[in-house]
C-alpha cells in the first residue's frame, strides 16, 4: 500500500484579505514540495465535498447556518479579527472536511497505507458554535467522529504539534471518552488555553506547554516522557494528526525553535505508536505554517516519513 495525498484546488478559492498569513499561496508551497521525485509514489486524491452530514458531527446546524450566511459576494468579511471569509470559503471548507473523512475511509478500507491531507482553511480553533483563529470546521475532529460514530472504532488519538493550542478540537472533543487528544504548543501564546489542568471531561484531554524559545530537545522530551506513553497505553486503533508546521524556527507568528528534522522525528515516533496498536493507520491534515519556505521543507519531511512507513 501507499501514502494517498488528498487535495482539491477549491481549497484556494477560500480568499484572506492582502498580507494575511493563512493564504492560498500556503498550499502552492506545500505542493511544490510534494512535486518533486521523491513523491512519485504518493496516491494523489481528489477531495470530495463533504455534505453537511460530516460537519454535524462536531458543530450545530447554527453554526452552518451562520457561516453560510456570512459569506459576501465580493471580496472578503472578517467574522473576527483574525478570521475572514470570501464567497467560496464554505466550499473550501467543505473540501478540507471531505479531504480528511475521506482520507479516515480510504486508510481504515486499506485503500491506503496512510494520508495527507494539504488543505486550507485549517480546522483545530474551531469551536462547536465559534469559527477562529482561521478556522471555520473542526476537520480533525469531524474526522475522529467518523471514524468512531460511522466505522465503529473504540479508541482514535488525535495529536496536534502545531504552534498554537488547538482550543477548537479540545472543545470539541472533551466530552468524547473514545478519543484521546494530545497537544504540544507554545505558551504564552494566542489563544491562551491550553494549560496542563485541562484534561478533558473523562481525562482524555493531555496538554504540554512549551515555553518561548523551546527547541528540539524540549519538544522531543515531552513527548517522550509523557504524551507517547499515555497513547501507548490508551492503545489507539486510527492516529489522527494536526499537523502544524508553525513551530518551525523560521516561523513569524510564534518563538519555538524546532528544525525540520523534528517534524520528521515526531512522525516516525507516530508511526511507531500507529504500528504498535492501529496496524499503522495514521491519517495527517495540515493545520499552521507560515513562513512558506519553512513550511515546505517541513510538510516534506513529514510526508516523507509517511511515505517511508506506507511501504
Amino acid at each position: 500500500m501507499t501514502t494517498a495525498l488528498l487535495t482539491h484546488p477549491d481549497c484556494r478559492a477560500h480568499q484572506t484579505p492582502p498580507g494575511h498569513p493563512e493564504a492560498p499561496e500556503r498550499l502552492d508551497a506545500v505542493e511544490a514540495a510534494l512535486a518533486g521525485a521523491p513523491f512519485a509514489a504518493l496516491q494523489r486524491e481528489t477531495a470530495p465535498v463533504a455534505d453537511d452530514a460530516e460537519p454535524l458531527r462536531c458543530h450545530p446546524q447554527a453554526h452552518i447556518d451562520r457561516l453560510r450566511a456570512a459569506l459576501p459576494e465580493t471580496g472578503t468579511r472578517a467574522l473576527d479579527p483574525d478570521t475572514h471569509v470570501s464567497a467560496r470559503s464554505f466550499d473550501a471548507a467543505l473540501r478540507a472536511v471531505g479531504a480528511v473523512t475521506r482520507a479516515v475511509d480510504m486508510v481504515l478500507a486499506g485503500a491506503a497505507a496512510n494520508a495527507f491531507a494539504a488543505i486550507r482553511p485549517p480546522g483545530h480553533h474551531a469551536e462547536a458554535m465559534r469559527p477562529m483563529g482561521f478556522c471555520l470546521l473542526g476537520n480533525v475532529a469531524i474526522a475522529a467522529r467518523r471514524a468512531l460514530d460511522h466505522h465503529g472504532l473504540r479508541r482514535v488519538a488525535v495529536v496536534d504539534f502545531d504552534v498554537h493550542h488547538g482550543n477548537g478540537t479540545q472543545d470539541l472533543l472533551w466530552d468524547e471518552p473514545r478519543a484521546r487528544f494530545v497537544s504540544s504548543h507554545q505558551m504564552p501564546l494566542w489563544p491562551g488555553t491550553g494549560a496542563p489542568d485541562e484534561r478533558g471531561a473523562h481525562d482524555n484531554v493531555l496538554n504540554l506547554p512549551l515555553a518561548p524559545g523551546a527547541g528540539s530537545a524540549a519538544f522531543r522530551a515531552v513527548w517522550e516522557r509523557e504524551a507517547l506513553p499515555m497513547l501507548d497505553a490508551f492503545a489507539p486503533e486510527l492516529v489522527l494528526i494536526s499537523a502544524g508546521f508553525d513551530a518551525h524556527r523560521a516561523d513569524p507568528l510564534a518563538q519555538l525553535e524546532l528544525e525540520t528534522e523534528d517534524f520528521a522525528w515526531i512522525t516516525h515516533r507516530l508511526c511507531d505508536l500507529a504500528d504498535a496498536h492501529a496496524g499503522g493507520r495514521v491519517v495527517s491534515a495540515l493545520e499552521g505554517g507560515y513562513d512558506r519556505a519553512a513550511l515546505g521543507e517541513s510538510a516534506a519531511a513529514h510526508v516523507e516519513g509517511l511515505m517511508e512507513r506506507g511501504g
